[in-house]
């Protein structure tokens, strides 16, 4: 038993091969939807070997057989498990084989062949997700490339968040040298540390542009002290950072926002870059974090201001909560359900800050969201379709109240914002999945039909 999945990339065989040696090239490709982590990139895919972490302490280690390494031509993975416990006898052996032949000078077809006794419709949505992530990096890569962006230094704040470890193994595997600024003690040679009241005035020597992605998470009751952690996170290190950007005459500076921005209920009005800011706490909060990017801006640094709507993932945020509530047939809308959701696949977010990284005319606010909001009740109809679930529970209005208190359910959970990504439109961005429905069927390994 096994499979063989096999597609054709739009690059020369040579760039497609020496992009699964980079470092960040096992966190793309790992299914999203699956109960497995990287843990250790390969350092040589003649005779390293990669580790993911599974549940019950295991750990899925593929060592590269060297015997079968041909470069630019094939590389071989074999699969042991160590750790406590032990996998079922009936999934090993696994060999994995990669195969790249040269359609012509522009184009390769790729081959992944698995020999395992696993049923090839188990396989299938994993070689499904992984040849379209491979396509659409390298395609993203190339694009940037075409703008003269290739093999920079980029630092990077929040590197171990949700969007700081898919942007970090991103802009590696395409050759940027990414440096993390951290806070805690640096553990390798790609950290930094980043004292976040009083950074060190060399931080961001010999670096390129710096990805600022830092900051408490606002999911939680919205009670005094979360509310000082959510602002003190952001305003006072964003002006600290930025200042050091400025005298280190830093050429790019990218901030991350949120679409917070324009209050938790603006009806049916279609909010772009140049609409108005709105009310409340978090409107007040993204004012002052855009704000405190002034003192890059003032030295003529580049600075973009990424305002991001509900991002898509099944390994954080509102989907990793959703899903299985989900798949247990437990979900549904939110009231009346006619909430606006600005959406964004973590994917095209990743794009959203390369581009910022490499198109010179991009500068201010940028609205990263997809351009096809949909309703909330809207969203729970096409996830219960992905999974094959129905959506039988509408979660009362004051249902959210009860955990994140009346200020936290309007401003996050029953918050109400028709959010357009005016100015990437007028760029001509072109967005990986700008409908919903294809967009989590990817996320969540759900091919259609």
């Amino acid at each position: 038993m096994g499979i063989e999945y096999a597609s054709v990339i739009d690059l020369p065989r040579s760039e497609v091969f020496a992009w699964h040696g980079r470092p960040g090239a096992l966190t793309r490709l790992a299914p999203p939807w699956q109960p497995v982590s990287p843990r250790a990139e390969s350092d040589s895919l003649c005779d390293g070997q990669a580790v993911l972490g599974l549940p019950g302490g295991l750990r899925w280690v593929a060592r590269h057989d060297p015997g079968e390494y041909d470069p630019p031509r094939r590389f071989v993975d074999a699969v042991t498990v160590d750790g406590i416990g032990s996998l079922p006898a009936g999934l090993l052996p696994w060999r994995h084989t990669h195969d790249f032949e040269v359609v012509d000078e522009t184009r390769t077809r790729v081959v992944d062949r698995v020999d395992a006794p696993v049923p090839a419709t188990v396989l299938r949505p994993m070689f499904a997700y992984r040849h379209r992530q491979l396509a659409d990096d390298l395609a993203a890569h190339a694009r940037a490339a075409g703008e003269g962006f290739v093999s920079r230094t980029i630092a990077v704040t929040g590197a171990s968040g949700l969007v700081g470890s898919a942007l970090t193994a991103f802009l590696s595997t395409g050759g940027h040298r990414v440096v993390r600024l951290v806070r805690h003690t640096p553990r390798a040679a790609d950290e930094r540390l980043w004292d976040t009241a009083d950074p060190a005035p060399d931080l961001l020597d010999d670096v390129d542009a710096v990805v600022h992605l830092a900051g408490a998470s606002i999911a939680g009751r919205f009670t005094e002290g979360h509310k000082r952690a959510i602002a003190g996170s952001r305003i006072g290190p964003t002006r600290k950072l930025a200042e050091v950007a400025a005298r280190a005459a830093v050429p790019v500076f990218v901030s991350a926002s949120a679409i917070g921005y324009y209050g938790a209920d603006r009806g049916d009005e279609a909010l772009t870059e140049r609409s108005v800011r709105g009310t409340g706490f978090l409107a007040d909060v993204v004012e002052e974090w855009e704000d405190a990017t002034a003192p890059a801006a003032e030295a003529g640094v580049r600075v973009v201001r990424v305002r991001t709507g509900i991002v898509q993932s099944p390994r954080g945020g509102t989907l990793q909560l959703l899903r299985p509530l989900f798949t247990a047939g437990l979900g549904g809308r939110i009231g009346n359900g006619r909430q606006w959701l600005s959406w964004i696949g973590i994917d095209d977010l990743i794009d959203i800050y390369h581009r910022a990284l490499w198109d010179a005319e991009l500068s201010g606010a940028v609205n990263a969201v997809a351009p096809q909001p949909v309703r909330n009740a809207e969203y729970t109809k096409i996830l219960a379709r992905v999974l094959h679930r129905p959506a039988l529970f509408p979660v009362p209005g004051f249902g959210p109240a009860l955990l994140l208190g009346r200020e936290g359910n309007r401003e996050v959970a029953s918050a109400s914002q028709r959010v357009v990504p005016a100015r990437l439109a007028e760029a001509g961005h072109h967005f990986r999945a700008p409908a919903l429905e294809p967009a989590l069927r990817h996320l969540l390994g759900r091919l259609a039909g």
